[in-house]
């Protein structure tokens, strides 16, 4: 009789001659889908899924899946596959895969909840405070007993009735301000854990959450902020964004990467997004297929901005149709999940995969999973310059629309912190002028959409474009900073303050110059958060020596991009202190030379 330990297994069919398993030896060749067990009729993706989870024997194997326990003539194939996954594991595991292999960091819910309810965060081993990252909770150092939590806004797009209730809620647990990242999400601060259960809650009424914001996930899907709203794009394509936001979250197959995966898709035409800096990225494209016109994506793979530095993404020579994107997604993040090095994690981003097996690899094996041909990519159809959408832009419009036109504007966030009087000033102008749509950029700025013409002389005036302008210096314009070590463990400088300090410097000293546009980007280490090495001029935090005391000082490079032709910056200055960074610059931001965007101001 049964006992309720007992796997619960079908009745047994028995392995016909012409349906044997494969042989051990070409068990690496097989699909995900293909069946190893005959009798119980278990894939291979099963039995590798239930390996990864720590199903080692032929014994467990066989209670978590049923595999084996028929006629067993697949044990020698089960054995090779266990075999294999022993192979594969680094000989000398970091202590992050330690952590995941005793708890996946989705399951670190309960812990979360009992640590809230009796508030002693000081009982908090260096495990809890990693698995928190899973719902995106953040411990920080500098800041004992209080938390940040990283929000989801798939593509940037929020709404002033979310930027209210975060205003609200930071007012109420913070110290009235947010940060805007380079992820078009926001990041809150300074709450206890405690109050995690209310702010979850209270954020899940307009439809919010930190799940996979941190850690071995894929971070906040980033696209255009005006996806289809601007007139330059080629299609709209943040409803890809959301599916495979869908696709990833909640799922167990994504939880446990080998590190962060960062992604960007996008139908812009105007290069917006730094697509080269993420490890995959969707970039729009055409192709003639079945005799007409196609349009989709390119698909780029293997950018990086930390672990030695930016890397830009290779081209895969892939097209892929929008309704085809978010699978394919999926696959290439799980070819990083099974090939990518999980031992030292300063080498496990998936630009070290491709470098290792090549383009050429990574392209045939995404077509083995995929399960058939994929079509070679086409022209690329960003343009060379950087937009940042900041300014009015007319919005697109089609014969069939009725009404007046509409505008988008963008206004300037100095490095991303916005207090919380100035988000419900956001939530109110993009009430009274517009949809009550707000979207952030991956410039760390604010978009109001949906303006009509009539209303853009009254909106133009307001006084919280006076704090926000839509035309700032160009100085400030191109102005972005990570977080810096206020609330940092891995920053060596305070960034934030920094930029600005220097950016007003800047624009005294050059008073009465013309200034071309520039982006000026501030990481507060080789991290490479602020994006440094892909602007004109990029700073990256260091620590310098002047008459005998330690300062904050800077690395600087220059001549930085993403985009069609994506280029690292060169390094030009080392070890500059900071108070002299003003000084050093300002030759840099008269003569540099650079791009120099469009612009679609609809007052001409």
């Amino acid at each position: 009789m049964a006992t309720a330990c007992d796997p619960i297994l079908p009745p047994r069919r028995p392995c016909m001659p012409e349906s044997l398993p494969p042989p051990p030896a070409s068990v690496a060749r097989l699909l995900d889908d293909a069946l190893v067990c005959m009798c119980r009729q278990v894939t291979k993706g099963t039995i590798l899924t239930a390996i990864r989870a720590g199903q080692s024997t032929l014994e467990t194997l066989g209670h978590e899946t049923a595999a084996g326990q028929g006629c067993g003539t697949c044990h020698a194939t089960l054995g090779e596959l266990i075999a294999q996954a022993g192979r594969a594991k680094p000989a000398k595991p970091n202590k992050v895969e330690l952590m995941k292999l005793e708890q996946d960091g989705l399951d670190a819910l309960p812990d979360i909840e009992r640590f809230a309810e009796t508030g002693n965060w000081q009982e908090l081993n260096e495990d809890h405070k990693q698995r928190f990252k899973w719902h995106g909770l953040f411990y920080r150092k500098q800041t004992p007993g209080n938390f940040m939590l990283r929000v989801r806004m798939t593509n940037g797009f929020t709404s002033a009735e979310q930027f209210r209730l975060i205003a609200d809620l930071t007012d109420r647990y913070g110290k009235g301000f947010c940060d805007i990242t380079t992820r078009q999400q926001i990041q809150m601060r300074w709450f206890t854990i405690a109050d995690v259960p209310d702010i979850w809650r209270r954020l899940a009424t307009v439809g919010l959450h930190g799940k996979q914001t941190g850690m071995d996930n894929i971070r906040n899907v980033c696209g255009c902020p005006l996806a289809g709203l601007t007139p330059h794009e080629l299609f709209d394509a943040a409803a890809v964004c959301r599916e495979f936001t869908q696709v990833f979250l909640d799922n167990k197959e994504f939880t446990n990467l080998p590190r962060k995966f960062n992604v960007t898709i996008t139908g812009c035409l105007e290069n917006c997004c730094h697509s080269e800096t993420q490890d995959l990225a969707l970039v729009p494209s055409y192709r003639e297929l079945d005799g007409g016109q196609v349009n989709g994506f390119n698909v780029l793979a293997g950018g990086k901005q930390g672990s030695g530095g930016y890397t830009p993404a290779k081209d895969l020579d892939v097209f892929v149709r929008p309704q085809d994107a978010a699978q394919l997604c999926g696959q290439v993040v799980l070819i990083f999940r099974d090939h990518g090095s999980r031992e030292a994690r300063n080498k496990a981003r998936l630009a070290f995969l491709l470098e290792e097996r090549g383009a050429a690899w990574f392209r045939a094996e995404l077509e083995k999973r995929w399960g058939r041909a994929l079509p070679t990519a086409g022209p690329d159809l960003r343009k060379k310059h950087h937009a940042d959408h900041l300014g009015i832009h007319p919005q697109r419009r089609s014969a069939k629309d009725e009404g007046p036109p509409l505008f988008a504007a963008g206004l300037l966030v100095p490095v991303g912190r916005i207090t919380t009087e100035q988000m419900r000033g956001v939530a109110d102008l993009a009430e009274r002028y517009g949809s009550g749509d707000i979207r952030l950029s991956v410039q760390q700025n604010v978009i109001i959409p949906n303006i009509p013409e009539h209303r853009l002389a009254q909106f133009t005036e307001e006084p919280l474009l006076k704090e926000m302008p839509f035309d700032p210096s160009p100085i400030m314009r191109g102005l972005v900073a990570c977080t810096g070590i206020d609330y940092c463990h891995m920053a060596l400088i305070e960034t934030k303050d920094w930029a600005i300090r220097v950016a007003r410097e800047l624009e005294r000293r050059t008073e009465g110059r013309t200034v071309m546009p520039l982006t000026i980007h501030w990481s507060g280490c080789s991290a490479g958060c602020g994006l440094h090495q892909t602007a004109s001029i990029g700073l990256q935090g260091c620590r310098s020596r002047v008459d005998g005391k330690i300062v904050e000082a800077a690395h600087v490079c220059v001549n930085g991009s993403s985009g069609p032709n994506a280029r690292v910056g060169d390094d030009l200055m080392y070890d500059v202190p900071c108070e002299q960074l003003g000084e050093a610059l300002a030759p840099l931001v008269k003569y540099l030379p650079r791009n120099v965007p469009r612009t679609h101001d609809a007052r001409g």
